[in-house]
Formats: structure tokens, C-alpha cells, sequence
């Protein structure tokens, strides 16, 4: 970090204070709007659909602005995403003027819905652009945002808390909606602008064509068990721990454990998904961390030992640890991985990977809560909390399998000249183990042929390279057929006469 410029130092600061004050206005009202809902006869269903339809519309928002950001433009999305976000928070804080049951409700969903739009607008812009302006640290810089993003989420219902003992319902909107537009202004000065350029001119295409790459669908399943596991907790934690009989300050506390020991291992797994680790190295890590955070926070069925304070405070620690590891390297792992198997190196698939981050995290995190509430209904939190450590054992070994399997990414088309010295792609063929060669097509290009590693991966691998492969590639364009390295003749006439 010591070698940024001061580009990237300013790019860095001005997105890591909207990201904090975007954090505390998206979470401030935790404390209070549902004592408020209730004063105008709402129903604990009813306000707890407001709070979950926000990331319900996340969800389904976010990869639409991903797919768009190139043609929107990152600074204007970023930029109007912070704008709606703090007139929404001002909007929240007029609630309580609102006479009757169902204006009330109804105004808060709507309010709520808008938000949630502005909060997606704000947080792709933002992955987008530190993906680009930081390409080779993407992993320490992305860490960085979330451990500000963390802050902001502890911060903001303790901040929220204060402001409305002191001046009531309106005063934490206000003042903390205010705070963010400050924010919208200095990035409006500070931040770059990111134009298109003749790389970006071609489509990436959608996210469903991204979720074909295997490495990248098991990045979006770690998303979403690490987001489920964080609503399970949020949902269930407090009903558990009443046995202990905490204060409320004591028990505030305990919600800050896991967010907080997040916030600050966040930028230590992006250093070393940047530096030393392969993601998915990470991401198995966090897995296992994950599972036996859960597993001391029940405790879990097979842990025979009575429950003492120091397990649940012990097993939050791990899966802050845990979820830190796991969210950071996903969005490492999913922005590589596109790029190896041909995505343009752009910011085009930045806006593109930044959406499918968001909304797989809104996914899990809209599920996760209603599975929670579920299973402490029926089975209790030791034997619910299993659900996430079997969900977390399953992605910790399809990642170690893909890991072992198929590690090898394949290699973009290359192109080469005629006066190019031939014998030098054979030679580093030669140098990576033999796998690739090039054949010369007659017209001052080659094409890669793809051949596999070892058979030991094809089970696993196969059905996806080939289709992915340099020849395959071709092929579907119309520039070579089927049959490994002829022309066809009617394309070859065309192209010598």
C-alpha cells in the first residue's frame, strides 16, 4: 500500500468514509423503528418485512446495475447511490408525523424499497472502481472497504441510539443522512471519472453467462452461505443468550463480537488472497473456521459440555474470523476467475462481478434470517445451528475439490505475427509442461490448442474447458470448424483471393 499514488490514496479514502457513512444509515434504525412501528399498530411481521424487503430488492437490483455500469458510468451511479441513500435515511426519519396504521407501513416500504435501490447503486459502483483503479491489490483494497462497511454497521444503531435518546425519532435521520450527502460532495470533487475506451466497446454478456464458470459459481455459493450465516445469527443470538441473563449493554456487545473482529482481520485475507494464497485456499479456511464458530456458539449436539458465557463469545470470535476470510477472497476469486476463462479485463466484468457480489450477499442474507426463525421454532438453536455448519462443510469441500482439480485456468487466445519468431510459443510450451502448442493458420495468426493437464481432472473439469478451450472458442465464432486445425474451404477462398 506504501506504492500508491495519490490518485489511488484519494480514490481509497473518499470511497472508504461514503462506505462508513452509507454502513451507519442503512443500519441505524435497528434500535428503535420497531418500538415506533408498534406506537402505530404494527405487527412484528409487518415492520420485520420492512427490514427484510430491503435486501430482497438488493437482490434483484444489483446485478441489473452491474450489467449497466459501463454504460451509466461508475462515478454517477456511486455518486447517485449515495445521494438516494442519505434522502431516504431523511425520508425514514419523517415516519413518525404519519398519522394511521397503513399510510404508515406502506410509506415505509416504499421508503425502504428506494434505499435499498440507492445502497445497490453505491455499493457496485464502489467494487467496480477499486477494481479498477487497484487491479493488482484488488483483494487488500476490497478488504479495506469492507472493514469501513463493518464499522459503519456497529457504529450506526449504537450512534443511532444516542441521537434519538437526545432528540427523538427525527434527530438520527437527519443528522446521520446530512452526514452522508457530505460525503456524496467530496467524492463528487475527489473521485476519478472512468470513461469507456476501445477495449470496453463489446459486451461482456449477462450474469447468468459469468455463473457458468464453475470456479465462479462456488465463489457465489460462499457468499451466500457466509451472508446466511450472518442473518441466522442475527435472528437467533438474542433469544439464545437470554439464558444468561446479560444487560443490554452487555448483550449489545456480543452483536458486536463477530462484526467486529471482521472489520479487523478483513484487510490481513485480502493481503494474503493478493499476495501469498490462491483464494479458494481462503475460502476453505474460512469454511472450516465458520463451522467451528458455530459449533461453540450452541454449543452443538455432539459437544456434551455444559454452555458457559466464554463459548458463544469464543465461537464469535471464530466466525468473525471465519466470515472475513470467506467474503473477501469470493470477490477476489469470482474477479479472476471470470477473467481467465475470457472475460475482457475491464470495467465492464468489474461492474459485472461487483453486482453478482452484492446480490448473492443480499440473497443469502434475505434467506438466512426466515430459515433461522424457522428452525429455533421447531428444533431449538443447538440442533438449528447445524444447518449452517452442514452448509459450510458441503461449499468447504466442493471449494477443496475444485482446488485440487481444477486449479488451471484456460488461457486466452493469442494472436501472433508473422514475423514473430514461431518457435517461441513452442518453447514456453515446452517450459509449462508441454500442454499447449500453437499452429500456424496461413494468415499470420495461431491458435492455441488446449490438451489437459493429467486425467485425473477431466471428471471434474472437462465439460466446462472444452467448451471454454481456444479452439472451442474459435469455433463458435465461425473462423475455424470443427475439425482441429482445417480451414474451411469456402472460408479459405474467400480469405486467399
Amino acid at each position: 500500500m506504501a506504492k500508491f499514488t495519490k490518485r489511488q490514496w484519494l480514490t481509497l479514502i473518499v470511497i472508504s468514509i461514503a462506505d462508513f457513512a452509507n454502513a451507519i444509515c442503512v443500519s441505524l434504525q435497528a434500535p428503535f423503528y420497531p418500538q415506533e412501528a408498534e406506537k402505530k399498530g404494527a405487527s412484528p411481521s409487518e415492520y420485520g418485512l420492512v427490514f427484510g424487503i430491503f435486501e430482497l430488492v438488493v437482490f434483484i437490483i444489483s446485478p441489473i446495475y452491474g450489467q449497466h455500469l459501463n454504460r451509466i458510468g461508475p462515478k454517477l451511479l456511486f455518486n447517485g447511490g449515495i445521494l438516494t441513500t442519505g434522502t431516504c435515511a431523511i425520508f425514514f426519519g419523517l415516519l413518525d408525523k404519519v398519522d394511521g396504521h397503513y399510510p404508515f407501513i406502506i410509506l415505509s416500504f416504499l421508503i425502504r424499497i428506494v434505499e435499498a435501490m440507492g445502497n445497490a447503486a453505491f455499493l457496485t459502483a464502489s467494487f467496480a472502481i477499486i477494481a479498477k483503479e487497484f487491479p493488482n491489490n484488488v483483494g487488500t483494497t476490497f478488504a479495506s472497504l469492507e472493514t469501513f462497511f463493518g464499522l459503519g454497521l456497529i457504529v450506526g444503531p449504537t450512534v443511532g441510539g444516542a441521537l434519538y435518546q437526545i432528540g427523538g425519532y427525527t434527530t438520527p435521520f437527519a443528522v446521520l443522512g446530512s452526514a452522508l450527502f457530505v460525503a456524496a460532495v467530496s467524492t463528487a470533487f475527489i473521485l476519478p471519472v472512468h470513461n469507456n475506451n476501445d477495449n470496453d466497446a463489446h459486451n461482456t454478456g449477462g450474469v447468468m453467462k459469468v455463473l457458468r464458470i464453475p470456479g465462479v459459481m462456488i465463489a457465489s455459493m460462499s457468499i451466500i452461505g457466509t451472508s446466511m450465516s450472518i442473518g441466522f445469527l442475527q435472528a437467533t443470538l438474542e433469544p439464545h443468550l437470554r439464558q444468561f441473563k446479560l444487560s443490554p449493554v452487555v448483550l449489545g456487545l456480543m452483536f458486536v463480537i463477530n462484526g467486529g473482529t471482521y472489520a479487523l482481520t478483513a484487510p490481513a485475507w485480502g493481503w494474503l488472497c493478493d499476495n501469498y494464497w490462491h483464494p479458494k485456499v481462503a475460502t476453505v479456511a474460512g469454511c472450516f473456521l465458520v463451522m467451528i464458530g458455530f459449533s461453540l456458539v450452541g454449543p452443538a449436539p455432539f459437544i456434551p459440555s455444559t454452555i458457559t458465557i466464554w463459548m458463544p463469545i469464543s465461537g464469535l470470535v471464530i466466525h468473525g474470523l471465519g466470515m472475513a476470510a470467506q467474503l473477501v477472497a469470493s470477490f477476489t476469486d469470482a474477479l479472476r476467475t471470470s477473467i481467465s476463462f475470457g472475460f475482457p479485463n475491464n470495467l465492464e466484468t468489474y461492474g459485472l462481478i461487483s453486482g453478482l457480489w452484492t446480490s448473492t450477499f443480499a440473497l443469502g442474507a434475505f434467506i438466512g434470517p426466515s430459515i433461522a426463525g424457522i428452525l429455533l421454532d421447531k428444533i431449538g438453536f443447538r440442533n438449528g445451528s447445524m444447518f449452517i455448519v452442514l452448509l459450510h462443510m458441503l461449499v468447504g469441500v466442493i471449494a477443496a475439490v475444485f482446488l485440487s482439480s481444477c486449479s488451471r485456468a484456460p488461457k486466452p487466445y493469442v494472436e501472433i505475427s508473422t514475423v514473430e519468431n514461431l518457435r517461441a510459443p513452442l518453447m514456453e510450451s515446452d517450459r509449462l509442461g508441454g500442454s499447449r502448442s500453437v499452429h500456424p493458420n496461413g494468415r499470420g495468426q495461431g491458435v492455441p490448442i488446449d490438451r489437459p493437464g493429467g486425467m485425473n481432472s477431466l471428471i471434474v473439469c472437462n465439460s466446462y474447458s472444452n467448451r471454454a478451450g481456444a479452439w472451442s472458442r474459435a469455433s463458435y465464432s465461425g473462423r475455424y470448424s470443427h475439425s482441429y486445425g482445417s480451414i474451411e474451404n469456402k472460408r479459405y477462398l474467400e480469405l486467399t483471393t
